[in-house]
Formats: C-alpha cells, sequence, structure tokens
C-alpha cells in the first residue's frame, strides 16, 4: 500500500516539479514510440538497459534534457519496463502503456526518498533539483523509505505517496464468515443482509457537469475558457472520486473487523467495462449494426461508480495483513440459484430485487440470495462445508437434496 500526503509546493518549488513531470512523460512517450514501431518478424524493441544507453546519448546531446534529473528519467523507463512485462503477462489484465498527455494526472518517482518532520503535522520531502517541499504529515511513515511518487492531478493539487507495507487491522477473532455479492444499483450486498450504496454524484452537481459539458463542447479548442471548464470540470469528479474512495475503504475496513472470511466473487472487471465492438453489416459495407453501445456504456459507467475493483483490492491487501481470508469463487448462477433448495433457472428472479424460485416458492432479496451462495461456495472451497454457518436467515437442505447442489457453480451440478 502507499501513504498519500497532500504536497503544498511554493511558486518556485512548482516550476521544478513541473518540470520533472514533463521530463518523465517525455522519456515515457519516446519509450512508447519506440514499441509502437515494432512488427512481427522485426528486431524486437530495446529493453531497459538499451534505453538506458540511449538517454545517457541523449542527455550529452541536448543541454535542455540534461537539466532535469537523471534519477526521474531513468525511473520513467524502469516504470515503462515494468508495465510491459504486465502486459505481456498472461495472468495480469493490464492493458498496454499508452501515450501520456499533459491534460491528465501527472508525476514522476523519488528513487531516494528523504522525509523530515518540521512539527506534529507539517512534514518536509527531498526533491531533486528542487529542495524541501513540504507535506502534511498524518500518518507515521515507515522507518525506511524506499521510493515515492509525486502527483498533480487535474484539480492541480499536489501528492506525494510513500511505499509502506500495510498494517494489521484491529480487531479480534469472530469466528464469523459473509459473503459478499457485488451489483450495479447496490454496490454491496451482504449474507447477513446488510446493503451498501457506494456514493454518486448528487443531482445538482450532475446537472451542473452536464452544463458544463454542453459548454466545453462550443468552446475552441485550446482556448482559455475551454480550460477554465475542464478545469470545473474535473474539481467536480475529483471530489466524486474522493468520496468514493474513502467510501471502500470504510467499508472494506468494516467487513475485515467483523469478519474472519469474506468471499467474493472473481469478476473480470476490466472485460465487464471493455467498449463492445463495431458490427460490420454484412449487407451494406461501410455500415455497422447496432451493438448497444449506449446500453453497454451505461452498465460500464454504474460498475465503475460501485468501485467494484478498488473494494476487492482492499480486502485483499487488508486481509492478508490482519489474517482474514479472503476467498474469490465461481461467480456462475450466483443470482438464479435457489439458495433453500438448489434450483437454477433464469425465471427465478423476476426482477433487480425480488427473487422467487419456480420450484419450492422461496422469496428473498435477489442480491441477498446470490450472497448466500456466494458464502456457501466460499465455505466449500476454503473449509468444506456445505452449509453456511454464520449466515443469519439460511435455510437448511432439504434432506432428499444433494449437497452438491448448494454449492455447484453450473446448471448440471444445480
Amino acid at each position: 500500500m502507499t501513504i498519500r500526503a497532500r504536497m503544498y509546493p511554493t511558486p518556485g518549488h512548482r516550476v521544478g516539479c513541473l518540470r520533472h513531470c514533463g521530463d518523465a512523460r517525455f522519456v515515457w512517450n519516446l519509450a512508447c514510440e519506440q514499441q509502437s514501431w515494432w512488427r512481427l518478424g522485426r528486431r524486437s524493441a530495446p529493453n531497459f538497459y538499451e534505453q538506458h544507453k540511449q538517454l545517457t546519448e541523449a542527455r550529452a546531446a541536448f543541454p535542455w534534457l540534461a537539466e532535469g534529473s537523471v534519477h526521474v528519467q531513468v525511473q520513467a523507463l524502469r516504470d515503462f519496463s515494468h508495465a510491459m512485462a504486465a502486459f505481456l503477462d498472461k495472468k495480469n489484465p493490464r492493458g498496454k502503456p499508452q501515450f501520456r498527455s499533459k491534460r491528465g494526472t501527472q508525476g514522476f518517482v523519488l528513487t531516494t526518498t528523504k522525509a523530515r518532520r518540521v512539527n506534529r503535522r507539517w512534514g518536509e520531502v527531498w526533491v531533486p533539483k528542487v529542495g524541501w517541499v513540504r507535506f502534511r504529515w498524518t500518518r507515521p511513515l515507515p522507518e525506511k523509505l524506499s521510493t515515492a511518487r509525486v502527483t498533480l492531478n487535474q484539480r492541480g493539487q499536489w501528492h506525494v505517496s510513500f511505499l509502506s507495507p500495510q498494517p494489521a487491522v484491529a480487531r479480534e477473532c469472530s469466528q464469523k464468515a459473509v459473503g459478499v455479492d457485488r451489483g450495479v444499483r447496490t454496490a454491496l450486498v451482504t449474507s447477513d443482509g446488510q446493503h451498501y450504496r457506494a456514493p454518486r454524484i448528487s443531482g445538482r452537481q450532475a446537472a451542473r457537469y452536464l452544463a458544463l459539458q454542453r459548454r466545453i463542447a462550443r468552446q475552441r479548442k485550446r482556448s482559455r475558457k475551454r480550460e477554465r471548464t475542464r478545469w470545473a470540470m474535473a474539481i467536480i469528479a475529483a471530489r466524486v472520486a474522493d468520496r468514493r474512495k474513502d467510501w471502500a475503504e470504510k467499508i472494506s475496513t468494516r467487513l475485515v473487523v467483523a469478519n474472519d472470511l469474506i468471499v467474493l466473487e472473481r469478476l473480470n472487471i476490466q472485460g465487464m467495462t471493455k467498449k463492445p465492438a463495431p458490427k460490420p453489416d454484412p449487407a451494406l459495407a461501410g455500415n455497422f449494426l447496432p451493438n448497444r453501445a449506449s446500453a453497454k456504456a451505461g452498465l460500464s459507467r454504474g460498475i465503475l461508480t460501485a468501485a467494484w475493483g478498488a473494494l476487492g483490492q482492499r480486502l485483499e491487501q487488508k486481509g492478508a495483513a490482519s489474517g482474514v481470508t479472503v476467498a474469490l469463487v465461481d461467480p456462475k448462477f450466483t443470482s438464479q440459484q435457489c439458495r433453500a433448495c438448489g434450483h437454477t433457472a433464469a425465471g427465478n428472479r423476476e426482477s433487480q430485487a425480488v427473487f422467487r424460485c419456480q420450484s419450492c416458492g422461496h422469496t428473498d432479496h435477489a442480491d441477498r440470495n446470490a450472497a448466500l451462495n456466494i458464502l456457501a461456495r466460499g465455505l466449500l472451497l476454503t473449509t468444506g462445508e456445505l452449509v453456511p454457518a454464520h449466515a443469519r436467515g439460511h435455510r437448511a437442505l432439504r434432506p432428499h437434496q444433494p449437497a452438491q447442489a448448494a454449492a455447484g457453480t453450473t446448471r448440471e451440478a444445480a
């Protein structure tokens, strides 16, 4: 994990930090350009060591590049090398590194991190060729600092993030297990019947954001008015993102404190939010068939708003540090399978919230029924138990029903 603190550079410090951001972006984009020229059958693109030699030659040939920090520039190449390694790893769903724009989030990495405390609330971090820059000291830093990342978001706020091991959450052994179903309308529903909704943009802010979108569409590109409008939109989006991140931290801590086993669905969030591919019309060349891109965009927006990925990541990190098991199970048919009798059919789920089994007549909230199925599969995976031991309101299996039906992941198993 990282300890992220707000940084307050002076106007002179801000110029130097912006220079480092520009150098890191320039080197990264050059590495992307080299990679983009590679084709099958050609010589492989330069690796990190070859690019390091090229950077040394470029710094000797161009004085303006040599004025920047060599540590910042080399670390940008190292970050690109790690990003390419993650892209080529089949087990890692990371995308291919793309070109960076100066209008997005900027940043650079400090390889040798030095920090000192000024007083109870303030500290200073050393930035090469800039000096000591103040930041808010809100949490204790690790004794040995490795690397730190300085970022500038679209709101114009500077932050510094220090690498730190995840601290254990203060908790006591509860001998409880919980299944968590993640949804779009309701972000989380647990097997205990708790419903959690992620913070969303308010109606007033949404109207303001829509008005700004219409305004920016009429303004001339690269104009000052368009830049001010983009700045106002970034402020609204960043505030919503901060509330969502705070919500994910609090909910993940609450679940880790209360349970010894947390069961989640193994979801491919990146694939679920991917833009649908166009469908060429075989009858008319150059035309395309409807691919429901608008509906898919709304669903993808709802998934990202629910913060599934951030919550799952923080649960795994906090659980590993606190002795809590976080299990991932197959999500197939969890919303269609009856928790009482094991009958699986698409018609069991009448609506988004109503579940009524067509076989036994069992009724429940659809998301809670799915959470109970997730919990059953997690218990079978971790302990071999077929019945959730700590799910309130759970109905036991019928004597004539095979036990495999409660924890099966396919229609045949159900």
